[in-house]
């Protein structure tokens, strides 16, 4: 069946026509070995599986040392993983060069942040609650981390580092360039000139740079052109040239679900008198950013990673802090199981985050959720 048309002008999706159960066997035979092409390439499939599948486990976890007090522990017993090193060093690696007897602060930090974003992943609680909970959080995460009242020593922000520093970083690039990201793609959209030109200017100017250059800019630049006697934070300056290059790349994905909006929209917002920001709040950014949800995610995950590019100006993030914890001469060695973990935490958030932005595609019914319901 084709897709039909609706009174407003869009299209909804037609319904699927049900799938055949299929038996075990016969799913393997339609879909592994229905064609030459498709045996062949299941036979190379299965044999890499099984050229890298039993090295990589005996490795990982027959071989590998669990506990060990000293570093000799794991030289002793070669041809396995040491995960005796991250027993050792996953404090340093986690919070980095934070005050060792204060690091349950980054701790209760990470765990308010996390908490706060999984409860803000349910749609029922996109109001104005929600707003309030993310101000008394991020309030309660500057006091735990920097400290200075309730008895809590004060702790300079040079010393944040690891998980606490990267989830920061990420959260408040997302929460900030995402609506800078929604202003500047309204504006390249505007049929006001001077408004256009500034945003497609400042768009495609940071789209041709990259992340690195920005940092650099921010660190070492910027404090050229200040005032004498004024400074700005290093992390500071960090976080805004984040969010001012995540922003950009937000502008064009959100123009792409603008663009994708039927005219008739627009035009059955104005014949009911709704003003320019009415229509936009009401009838066409909500349709436009259902559409864009899988981009957008993408664009966030992409931003959780790049902030792992601030160790360029020497902010001790996750991967800084693996690298100090190899520094230790008494462990040294073992980049492999440091990064196998950093890589870890990296793959826990951005496949939660790709996760989650399926459920929320298929619970907005959006077209694209539609199409690929059985892929």
């Amino acid at each position: 069946m084709n897709p039909t048309t609706s009174l407003t002008g869009g299209t909804t999706a037609t319904p699927r026509a049900p799938e055949r159960a299929l038996h075990a066997w016969q799913w393997t035979r339609e879909r592994l070995f229905q064609s030459p092409a498709g045996i062949l390439g299941t036979l190379l499939c299965l044999w890499l599986l099984l050229m890298t599948v039993p090295p990589l486990v005996d490795w990982l976890i027959v071989k590998a040392t669990f506990s060990s007090p000293t570093a000799q522990g794991c030289r002793n017993a070669p041809g396995g993983a040491c995960w005796a090193f991250i027993a050792e060093k996953h404090r340093l690696i986690l919070f980095g060069t934070y005050p060792y007897d204060e690091q349950w602060r980054p701790l209760l930090a990470t765990l308010a942040l996390i908490g706060t974003l999984v409860y803000s992943a349910a749609r029922r609680t996109w109001d104005l609650k929600l707003t309030l909970l993310w101000t008394g959080v991020l309030a309660l995460v500057a006091l735990l981390m920097w400290g200075g009242l309730f008895g809590l020593s004060y702790v300079e922000n040079v010393r944040w580092g690891g998980l606490p520093l990267t989830l920061i970083l990420s959260t408040f690039g997302i929460a900030f360039a995402f609506p800078l990201g929604v202003v500047l793609a309204l504006g390249r959209r505007s049929k006001m000139p001077a408004i256009k030109a500034l945003c497609v200017g400042y768009i495609e100017l940071i789209r041709g740079v990259p992340l690195i250059s920005i940092l650099f800019m921010s660190s070492v630049m910027l404090p050229l052109f200040l005032p004498e006697g004024m400074s700005i934070d290093k992390l500071l300056r960090a976080q805004l040239a984040i969010v001012l290059f995540a922003a950009a790349y937000i502008a064009e994905v959100v123009r792409g679900g603008l663009q994708s909006i039927p005219k008739g929209q627009y035009e059955g917002a104005e014949s009911i008198g709704l003003s320019y920001a009415q229509q936009m709040r009401r009838v066409v950014l909500p349709q436009a950013l259902k559409v864009v949800i899988p981009p957008l995610v993408s664009t966030f995950i992409a931003l959780f990673k790049d902030t792992s590019l601030v160790v360029i100006i020497g902010i001790f993030d996750l991967t800084q802090a693996a690298k100090a914890a190899l520094a230790d001469p008494a462990w040294g060695g073992f980049g492999v199981e440091a990064y196998l973990f950093i890589g870890a935490i990296y793959f826990v958030f951005c496949f939660s985050l790709s996760k989650y932005s399926r459920s929320l595609e298929r619970s907005l019914a959006t077209g694209h959720a539609n199409d690929n319901a059985g892929k």
